[in-house]
């Protein structure tokens, strides 16, 4: 069977049913079906899904961003930050090993600043509203890029 290309809107809750994310009344996302383009356990869900299908989509942290590392929060000094001093919530993009991450600000404590290397979302249940807007067989193109073309064409990253 050929890889599917997925189209699909949503809606995400958190475990208090607040609204942190949402797809409805704008652009619907695509991915290559097993291309790691989204969490794990939203594509085994929306791959058995048809055209049309809606559905909840309750999402473990093991099956999402995985748990909270306890160990990816650490102290740095505030002369570690780019000029302008740094606030708490600031996300920076950094590398380490050769691999991009996000660090998030969590405290400022006059000299030093608690960085969180975590997935903002890591160590919680996500809950799903999904529905199906297209299923469509990949091209070799996208299979090859591994990735989905969408309307409007594509850019290399």
């Amino acid at each position: 069977m050929s890889k599917q290309v997925i189209t699909f809107h949503y809606e995400l809750k958190d475990e208090s049913g607040k609204i942190m994310d949402s797809s409805k009344g704008g652009t619907p996302l695509s991915f290559l079906e097993g291309s790691d383009q989204i969490i794990p356990g939203l594509e085994e869900a929306l791959i058995l899904l048809k055209k049309g299908e809606a559905k909840d989509v309750r999402v473990p942290y093991e099956d999402a961003y995985g748990p909270y590392d306890q160990k990816l929060v650490a102290q740095v000094a505030l002369n570690q930050f780019p000029a302008g001093a740094p606030k708490v919530g600031d996300v920076f993009q950094i590398e380490k090993d050769g691999m991009h991450r996000l660090i998030t600000v969590i405290e400022i404590n006059g000299d030093n600043v608690t960085i969180d290397g975590n997935h903002p979302m890591a160590g919680k249940n996500l809950n799903f509203w999904v529905q199906i807007v297209e299923r469509r067989d990949a091209t070799s193109d996208e299979i090859d890029h591994g990735h989905a073309h969408v309307a409007g064409g594509h850019h290399h990253h």
